[in-house]
């Protein structure tokens, strides 16, 4: 369903939410007390497994934004010229960046309700998201433009602001594959011929897998996550899982902060836990680069930095990686003290990672 004109129930819903929580601070001046904002405490120790419904998500501890303080009257002032920007911007059909609202708030007639950095207005944005329970896309939020693609056998049916368009993302595309919009939600689903979803980290290895044919002669679906995937990355990805009924794997290069890319993809991330259940794929797995294939394959290498070993440390304490496949993966890097990117596969031949590498992985964890 789209949510570009402002009489959907999506947009309605976004802006009666956001209405709401400005009430809530006016009820609670005009019954004589402090308006506060509780949102629950964003931190890994209060991210817990929800075995319902499969994925990390917030715990009970929870911080509260109070006027009694001058900082917390200023964050609550930010809110409230926020809500009200959202809420104008809904009613007028508009959209905007982040990176906009953060350079908007300079002509907000009140000093004190300017943003003093985009981190400040990208997390204002996310206390209302789960105050309100309504997604930063729904208030029309996009970031700036990720340039996340995919490529493979599917045909969809996007709806855009010049009207709807059908696209199968290999015949109708070039070889940079179809752009995932800001908010996958508007697309859907026409027809697929796809066995799996492959989520690859670089654009390096992405374009190999194209160049070398991989997604037409196995039927794949690859998703370019481009580092750290965007939200509307790993929202298409849990659809194409979810409704397509298709198996995804993620491939990244070996080192702590690809896993960290795989861990989101499939658990979802600290920041965004409040919405694991909408973007995370807790059926994803990790097809490599394995430690265990810096050693077998004798791959070119590059010493861990200290930031790296503290991270793996680190990673062995995160609910995340609690299963002793991450956990023997992870002692064997701290031991081998290397990493490798997905590009060191080459050192085999520019036809290794297509014709030998992943069908043999793939084929061992039965995707294909």
């Amino acid at each position: 369903m789209s949510t570009d004109s402002d009489d959907t129930p999506d947009t309605e819903v976004a802006r009666e939410k956001l209405i709401d929580l400005a009430a809530e601070f006016y009820d609670q001046f005009a019954e004589g007390d402090v308006p506060t904002m509780t949102i629950p405490t964003r931190t890994k120790s209060n991210i817990e497994y929800d075995e319902d419904k499969d994925v990390w998500v917030y715990g009970d501890r929870t911080s509260t934004r109070s006027a009694k303080t001058v900082s917390g009257a200023e964050k609550l002032l930010k809110a409230t010229y926020t809500i009200d920007f959202l809420a104008r911007q809904l009613d007028e059909d508009r959209s905007s960046t982040l990176r906009e609202l953060y350079y908007l708030s300079e002509s907000w007639d009140v000093e004190e309700a300017q943003f003093n950095s985009q981190d400040e207005s990208n997390d204002l944005v996310e206390d209302l998201e789960i105050v309100s329970d309504v997604t930063r896309e729904d208030f029309h939020m996009r970031p700036e433009e990720s340039g996340a693609t995919i490529m493979g056998p599917l045909k969809l049916r996007e709806q855009t602001r010049r009207g709807e368009r059908e696209i199968h993302c290999q015949k109708d595309v070039g070889e940079g594959g179809y752009q995932i919009p800001n908010n996958p939600d508007t697309i859907e689903f026409l027809e697929n011929d796809a066995d799996f979803v492959l989520c690859v980290e670089t654009g390096g290895m992405r374009d190999r897998l194209v160049e070398n044919g991989f997604d037409e002669e196995y039927n794949v679906i690859v998703v370019h996550l481009k580092g750290q995937p965007a939200r509307a990355t790993r929202r298409i990805t849990k659809r194409l899982h979810d409704e397509l009924d298709l198996p995804v794997v993620v491939f990244t290069d070996g080192d702590p902060w690809s896993y960290r890319i795989y861990g989101s993809v499939a658990y979802g991330s600290i920041k965004s836990a409040h919405l694991s259940e909408y973007l995370a794929t807790p059926a994803a797995q990790f097809v490599g680069i394995r430690p265990e294939d810096i050693v077998e394959y004798d791959l070119p290498t590059d010493p861990l930095s200290d930031s790296d070993i503290n991270a793996l440390e680190s990673e062995l304490e995160d609910p995340r990686f609690q299963t002793e496949f991450w956990k023997e993966q992870i002692e064997l890097q701290l031991d081998i003290g290397k990493k490798a990117e997905q590009q060191a596969l080459a050192s085999r031949g520019l036809d290794f990672v297509t014709d030998t590498y992943l069908p043999e992985r793939l084929n061992e964890m039965d995707v294909i």
